[in-house]
């Protein structure tokens, strides 16, 4: 009965104005890699017209930098480290935790997704992204890419005759621009040129190999906002698009060394751009807030006219970007949204007792601080299941070809070396976040107030790694029981494999 009450409670203020919802989301993609951004060598006219007709965001931020930990932020508006088991990559979803997909769906909207939603993990049988939509298939452009034709895949959805004058919520999942990858697709088919590339991360050499792999990435992104493109257009062909509220961006960064998965500029630092013409009150805006993805699912269910609490919503720590939307101004618009926090547990597999690699961080003011829990293990991964926290690709294997080259062997060390307990990072000056200044005695201040803020709010959060049980999270099993004890069974001779890695990559023994 209780229950009853809570879903009409939360359906009494559905009002037939309210927005049809369309999340579109990649699949790895980092800032600033968009032309909104002045990216030039990665061509994406829909999400441009987004930000041009609606709003761009410059500093938004996933808390956790792994597909399936960042997803379940973005459905339920808690931070991973307030989500139990969902703060890991390949989880069971925990039954307790509801997402804004569902709450709209018991309050009036009919909801539906193609592609990839809440995943790699398992949902326990719930549509936690909606009803799926995904029979439509179309000759990729290259190789290893999806044939999932999303846009009409859209198109079934927005076209069934139930849907008529009910508000919908839709989940545009790309596959798109995850590895992996065919080799020079960029340039063979995007036409692109080594050139066009400006500038490679401090982080990694620059060689054609690697310029290359970031090509192929940058065709990727442009298929998935080839779709979009087709999405957007069916909407305004039905006359649907004015008051339809369309947020565009990823959910980690680009699946690279140093980046997917790891906790530094590139790796959380996404994409963002929102387009609501009935809604915004004036677009074309550029924003700098800090926008985190925990923002997301209070600003949707608030567009739905609903109630977070009355909809069995749990609390949150996010906060609506309505303020963002009503505002007029552009640049700073609310001094509160000064700082974002991140951080991870485990992600993937292949270190000793499926242990993670925990880390806290706060971003704030342009400056990044990191705290590493556990430095006595390797961040990405143990050399002996090949850093299987790093996606096979041809950057990573030639970082670790060239690991005893001592010309190029600090590239290994940068992306696959131990680091120390604490790091510090200028984000305007090093974005590739490669000068530690936690060190620096003129930082000492900087450092000390960042991490104090950090532990404090951590604190009120009720983050188990700051309250002491920060090993609940290494105890928590893999959705899939052939993922389990993965370090300890290929250590004793078991023929497993992990597919998204290299076999070349495994190093035969641990180097300290």
């Amino acid at each position: 009965m209780k229950r009853i009450l809570l879903v009409l409670l939360c359906a009494s203020t559905l009002r037939a104005e309210n927005p049809n919802i369309l999340f579109c989301i990649s699949d790895d993609q980092s800032f600033p890699h968009a032309g909104a951004y002045g990216t030039t060598w990665v061509k994406t006219p829909s999400f441009d017209r987004v930000a041009r007709e609606g709003i761009l965001f410059t500093r938004a931020y996933t808390p956790n930098a792994k597909c399936a930990p960042s997803r379940s932020i973005i459905i339920t508006g808690r931070n991973s480290w307030q989500l139990e088991a969902a703060a890991n990559h390949i989880p069971d979803f925990p039954a307790k935790f509801k997402s804004f997909v569902e709450a709209l769906g018991e309050n009036g909207y009919r909801t539906g997704m193609t592609g990839k939603g809440w995943a790699p993990g398992n949902a326990q049988g719930r549509q936690l992204t909606g009803r799926a939509y995904g029979k439509r298939k179309a000759k990729p452009p290259a190789r290893n890419m999806s044939s999932n034709d999303y846009a009409a895949n859209f198109k079934d959805f927005i076209g069934q005759d139930e849907g008529k004058g009910v508000p919908w919520c839709f989940w545009y999942g790309a596959h798109e621009p995850h590895r992996g990858y065919e080799f020079k697709s960029g340039t063979k088919v995007g036409g692109k040129k080594p050139s066009d590339i400006d500038r490679v991360p401090a982080f990694w050499p620059d060689n054609e190999t690697i310029r290359h792999d970031m090509l192929d990435y940058a065709f990727e992104i442009e298929h998935f906002d080839h779709h979009l493109g087709r999405i957007l257009a069916l909407l305004e062909e039905r006359g649907q698009l004015d008051n339809t509220l369309v947020i565009v961006t990823a959910d980690n960064g680009m699946p690279f060394p140093r980046v997917k998965g790891q906790t530094y500029e590139l790796s959380n630092h996404l994409p963002l751009a929102i387009m609501w013409k009935a809604g915004i009150e004036v677009r074309g805006r550029v924003v700098d807030d800090y926008v985190s993805f925990a923002d997301f699912a209070p600003t949707l269910i608030e567009a739905a006219g609903l109630d977070w609490m009355a909809c069995g919503m749990s609390p949150t720590p996010g906060r609506s970007l309505f303020d963002i939307f009503a505002s007029k101004r552009a640049g700073r618009v609310n001094p509160a949204r000064d700082h974002v926090l991140i951080g991870k547990e485990r992600h993937d597999l292949g270190r000793p007792h499926d242990g993670g690699y925990p880390v806290r961080g706060i971003v704030k003011e342009g400056m990044l601080y990191l705290l590493n829990y556990k430095t006595d293990r390797w961040p990405a991964g143990n050399p002996e299941t090949g850093y299987m926290n790093t996606d096979g690709s041809p950057t990573k294997t030639h970082i670790l070809d060239n690991r005893s080259n001592p010309v190029e062997a600090r590239y290994w060390d940068l992306n696959f070396g131990k680091k120390g307990p604490e790091e510090l990072y200028d984000l305007a000056k090093d974005p590739a976040c490669v000068n530690n200044l936690a060190l620096n005695p003129e930082k000492a201040p900087v450092r000390k107030a960042l991490r104090e803020q950090m532990m404090a709010e951590l604190k009120a959060e009720g983050d188990p790694r700051v309250a002491g049980d920060g090993a609940i999270f290494d105890r928590y099993p893999y959705a899939q029981k052939n993922m389990r004890g993965y370090y300890e069974r290929l250590q004793a001779g078991e023929k497993i494999r992990a597919g998204w890695i290299s076999q070349s990559d495994i190093e035969p023994a641990p180097l300290d």
